[in-house]
């Protein structure tokens, strides 16, 4: 599957768990570290962890995860596809897509 395949899978997979703000943003031209980041926001804690279990069974289980403890940024690693995601409040204060802002970023929305 390529990069692109993967990350369209994540993120739908995300958008049909009821993740918000699914974004993709492609940074395979400004970085070798990884291909694609998604990144979403959760409701809540534990809708943080049904959503990173949901990628876990759906997609593969990732390379690496980190924050499934605290729950308020969980960041499962495909390498890549890096996947991001957040309580909302977590989301603002880190900022990702300003971040990396010169780079395109497909917003994508439950249809």
């Amino acid at each position: 599957m390529t990069p692109k395949k993967k990350a369209q899978l994540i993120a739908q997979t995300l958008l049909d768990k009821k993740a918000q703000d699914v974004v993709i943003m492609n940074l395979h031209k400004v970085t070798d570290m990884t291909h694609y980041f998604v990144v979403c926001t959760g409701e809540s804690e534990l809708h943080l962890k049904a959503l990173a279990r949901e990628l876990e069974a759906k997609i593969k289980t990732p390379w690496h995860i980190e924050g499934t403890t605290h729950a308020r940024w969980i960041l499962l690693d495909y390498v890549d596809v890096v996947v991001h995601i957040f309580l909302n409040t977590t989301r603002q204060y880190y900022m990702l897509e300003q971040l990396w802002g010169d780079v395109p970023i497909e917003k994508l929305s439950q249809e």
